[in-house]
């Protein structure tokens, strides 16, 4: 099987000093990868590239013949403390920006406007529609943002933290949500929160300088030692934490 995308040999970082070195990895149709590891690891450095938003130092970053035009192929739900609330936009408005990428008043062979209403109806935020996102909480901005980055109907969905200032009722709604996505999409889902992801992703990517693809959910505290991650998974009665240990 072709993947969506392959990286080979991928080194990349920021005025010439490299947060990743010479990563290898390849994604696939229906994959769900959780991506986890130390701040500073470069868990979002990869994202970036992948993105385009930053461009390889060495290597490459190829992707399958369907997935050339990446920025209509790949939705991207950002973190939400990168996000200016102090911008004067609507929620309908930043729905809709998904598809800058396409024709202004069709997407997917539909209606704009009428794909913006059903996929706000979908994630229960209708009421909120021309609110700015500044009154916005932080699960209604993830909603928000979800929806855009699925406005253009992509192969491969790309989130970083998303249950970051959430509450615990839409973190479960959210999890279940892209659980029925990943049926026809790909997802990769950076998180500091293992025990949660584990039961919902299938496999999972350690990243701290560079990359260690562990191909199960389950993984043990001496392969996360074995793969430079980091990471210490505790367990409190049938509710699983994870915490990140001191690192330098």
């Amino acid at each position: 099987m072709e993947p969506l995308i392959k990286i080979q040999n991928l080194t990349v970082g920021y005025d010439k000093l490299p947060v990743l070195k010479k990563v290898n990895f390849e994604i696939f149709e229906k994959d769900f990868i959780g991506v986890i590891g130390p701040n500073g690891g470069g868990k979002t450095t990869l994202l970036k590239a992948v993105l385009g938003l930053l461009n390889p130092v060495e290597g490459k970053i190829e992707f399958r013949k369907d997935i050339n035009g990446r920025k209509k192929s790949i939705g991207y739900l950002p973190q939400v403390r990168h996000i200016d609330r102090k911008f004067p936009i609507t929620v309908f408005d930043v729905v809709r920006s998904g598809s800058l990428m396409h024709s202004q008043t069709k997407i997917g062979g539909g209606d704009l406007r009428q794909k913006v209403e059903e996929l706000l109806s979908e994630m229960g935020i209708s009421n909120i529609r021309n609110k700015a996102i500044g009154e916005l909480s932080g699960g209604q901005m993830q909603r928000v943002f979800l929806c855009r980055a699925l406005l253009s109907d992509p192969k491969i969905l790309i989130l970083d933290e998303p249950d970051t200032f959430v509450d615990n009722r839409f973190e479960g709604e959210l999890y279940e949500k892209l659980r029925f996505l990943n049926q026809e999409v790909a997802i990769i889902l950076v998180s500091h929160d293992l025990g949660t992801i584990s039961s919902y992703v299938k496999t999972i990517a350690c990243v701290n300088g560079n990359l260690h693809y562990h191909q199960s959910n389950s993984i043990t505290q001496d392969q996360l030692d074995g793969y430079n991650c980091p990471i210490q998974i505790i367990t409190h009665g049938e509710i699983p934490h994870t915490v990140l240990k001191h690192h330098h």
